[in-house]
């Protein structure tokens, strides 16, 4: 018997790291006794995984093909990077795939550093808890149910990660480029940031009125709006009694249906009654649901959702009825249970287009069940069809079948009612024709409507709907994202943040800013304390009157939780000191501590910069990672560096005579007075590099070299601390 894997310690990386671009769970781990028995030293362990998890061939591994990770087992590999894989497959299972992972050995024997792709740290939490319990059954030949394991993985992905719209939603907006921030443990979700950014809360958006939400609840409501614009509706009206509900459906005209006015997801509807007795029954089931009820005339056809966004139709689905058989020999809840609950379509969770029919949850399938002569327990004779669903079934695409008559009547009901995104509920025979020839009718207006029906359709082609909101509500050339400049170093990154959040201000933006100093608004100081950490920069990029932001990292924050932001305008490195406080990360030698730091320059867009250091080679190193273009700055404008940088047309800042010189390729203009602002600050406060990574920053910002030094010249250090 192996003694267990130990844990150390299980840290979140919830922004660009030094192992990749997206959040991580990274795991330090001690494999103990372990360490001296590779895979392919364990009797037995190789087959008994392989078989738990068959799937396993699939990872490429090193080796960079199928099957790749099988051969690293059978030449021998250790347990943490076994780990890894076993843990990335435990996601794969659960639905939520995820394809890097790395495994390091640390300057302590036996010790490792583990990471994988984490969109939800509690779900990659979970998934390490059964990956770490069932490496340690194979290991010691002990039982571990796969399937309940990816289970409870699955529960967990339920409670945790974004429902099924708002993931559509979401990764539509990464499609391009637009960043995101998740501001609940629900679907509440930010695109973009700070003054560009906008709001989702599944299919509802920051511009989905309240009022137009209240009226869309409201069906007699509605109806009455969408008649007066001429869309075709059902007659009907509201009634308070089941008396009154038979009288009107009396004067209406049989049939009749019979549903709840502000209920949802087709609640306590019951369409079809001819029968006093059954309307009777209708009204009280419908009277449960909501909060008042109406009967409307029974429009012959097929139910249908379409969804409107932007005023436009993006996608159509059509209903079906489902029926059981009878064999004469089972009940109708078992025939059911057979013939109906089996469909792979069918399940308790989001993902699932329809759901389980459980009859005591279902009042109105029992009433229709009842219509017909039969109860739940009752068997039905051999060969005779009975009805058991025929609302909230709509998981057909039909979207290219849509005759544009029809699209222009639902256009027409979303922007009556005042919906941004709606989904209209039709019944028509066929949706190809016009309602006006199919007597077909508009019989519902739904606010926040679901979308899997249109992402995973039981028949036809899934619509690209989660763009289509997306595109709505950004315009083609928007990215949602506002200028930010990230600045990382041990020596002097507030003063360069504190002053480019000037030189932004000037230039006319309301700037936030994360540094040591603290965080601001503006040029007023809201917290006085450390403020160059995650959660601080993440409250700028959440705060809807930021139009640009500065934030200053260490090799700390970003070896403790990640930068903060996707990617940025402008990514300055000053420096690569502070190695010698980072022992508990093991960043013990200048290579570690480059991976560390090029994280900031990883992250800078393509048509941004970053702005480096010449005078350290090794930060002249970085210019060859950076997506966009380079900025050297150094006292010394006779680097090496900078001259060939200039020679190749490149950009550079340096000092000369006590100001600052811009130089563009042979170009040169003189800027800033540094040697003023130095005396202002006083002796031993700053040095000339310093200010020089502030001008380069701001000239990579585009802002001119005139502002720049009126900027450098009105700078009050002590005044921006107040």
């Amino acid at each position: 018997m192996k003694p267990d894997i130990q844990l150390l310690r299980i840290n979140y990386l919830r922004g660009p790291n030094m192992w990749t671009y997206r959040p991580v769970l990274e795991v330090w781990l001690d494999l103990g006794e372990l360490e001296d028995f590779p895979s392919n030293t364990l009797p037995g362990f190789n087959e008994r995984l392989t078989a738990a998890l068959p799937a396993l061939v699939e990872h490429h591994c090193g080796v960079g093909e199928r099957g790749g990770f099988i051969q690293r087992l059978h030449e021998g590999t250790w347990c943490g990077h076994v780990l890894e894989h076993i843990v990335i497959e435990l996601l794969n299972l659960a639905g939520m795939p995820t394809g890097f992972g790395q495994t390091r050995s640390t300057s302590k024997r036996g010790v490792y550093r583990m990471v994988f792709r984490a969109r939800d740290e509690q779900v990659a939490r979970a998934a390490l808890a059964e990956g770490h319990g069932l490496i340690m059954a194979m290991i010691n030949d002990q039982p571990f149910d796969v399937p309940a394991a990816v289970a409870r993985l699955r529960d967990k992905l339920d409670d945790c990660y974004l429902g099924p719209s708002t993931a559509a939603i979401v990764s539509a907006a990464t499609d391009r480029r637009i960043p995101h921030i998740r501001l609940n443990d629900g679907n509440l979700v930010q695109l973009g940031h700070g003054a560009r950014q906008r709001r989702i809360w599944t299919a509802e958006t920051d511009m989905t009125s309240a009022i137009a939400e209240n009226i869309a609840s409201d069906k007699d409501l509605t109806k009455t709006l969408l008649k007066a614009v001429g869309v075709p509706v059902p007659e009907g009206s509201a009634v308070k009694s089941p008396e009154e509900a038979w009288s009107t459906a009396q004067d209406i005209g049989l049939p009749v249906v019979v549903k709840p006015s502000d209920a949802n997801h087709a609640r306590g509807v019951t369409l079809d009654l001819r029968k006093q007795d059954d309307i009777h029954a209708a009204f009280h089931l419908a009277d449960k649901e909501g909060t008042e009820v109406l009967v409307e005339r029974f429009i012959p056809g097929v139910e249908h959702r379409l969804l409107v966004v932007g005023g436009r139709v993006v996608a159509a689905s059509r209903g079906e009825e489902f029926h059981v058989t009878g064999d004469g020999t089972h009940t109708v809840r078992q025939l059911i249970e057979q013939q109906l609950n089996t469909d792979p379509r069918r399940g308790t969770a989001e993902e699932f287009p329809l759901s389980l029919i459980v009859l005591e949850e279902e009042p109105v399938i029992c009433l229709d069940l009842q219509r017909q002569g039969f109860g739940p327990d009752d068997v039905p004779p051999a060969g005779k069809q009975v009805m058991v669903q025929r609302t909230g079934t709509v998981s057909n695409d039909c979207t290219a079948l849509v005759h544009p008559e029809v699209a222009h009547a639902v256009s027409l009901a979303a922007r009556t009612v005042g919906l941004d995104i709606a989904g209209i509920d039709l019944v028509t025979p066929d949706i190809s024709r016009p309602l006006s020839e199919t007597g077909g009718a508009i019989v519902e207006v739904n606010a926040g409507p679901g979308l899997l029906m249109h992402l995973k359709p039981a028949t036809g082609s899934p619509q690209p709907v989660g763009q289509a909101i997306v595109d709505h509500l950004f315009a083609e050339d928007e990215t949602g994202r506002i200028p930010i400049v990230g600045v990382a170093g041990s020596r002097g990154g507030s003063i360069v943040s504190r002053l480019v959040a000037w030189l932004l201000h000037l230039n006319g933006k309301h700037v936030g800013l994360a540094c040591r100093e603290g965080l601001f608004l503006g040029t007023r100081c809201v917290e006085k304390r450390d403020s160059s950490r995650w959660d601080s920069a993440h409250r700028l990029l959440m705060n809807r009157v930021v139009n640009a932001a500065v934030i200053e990292n260490d090799a700390r924050s970003i070896l403790t939780d990640g930068l903060s932001y996707d990617r940025c305008n402008v990514g300055v490195v000053t420096d690569m000191g502070g190695m010698e406080q980072l022992a508990d990360h093991d960043i013990q030698d200048a290579d570690k501590m480059f991976k560390v730091m090029r994280t900031q320059v990883d992250v800078v867009l393509s048509d941004g910069a970053a702005v480096l250091h010449a005078a350290d080679p090794r930060l002249a190193e970085m210019a060859e990672l950076s997506d966009g273009e380079v900025l050297f700055y150094a006292e010394d404008g006779s680097l090496d560096a900078i001259t060939k940088h200039r020679a190749k047309g490149g950009r550079a800042v340096f000092l000369r005579g006590g100001a600052a010189v811009l130089a563009e390729g042979p170009a040169e203009t003189s800027g800033a007075n540094l040697d003023a602002l130095l005396k202002r600050f006083g002796p031993g406060k700053t040095d000339a590099a310093t200010l020089l990574a502030a001008v380069a920053a701001g000239w990579a910002l585009k802002i001119s070299p005139e502002l720049i030094a009126a900027g450098l010249d009105t700078f009050v250090p002590d005044l921006h601390l107040a």
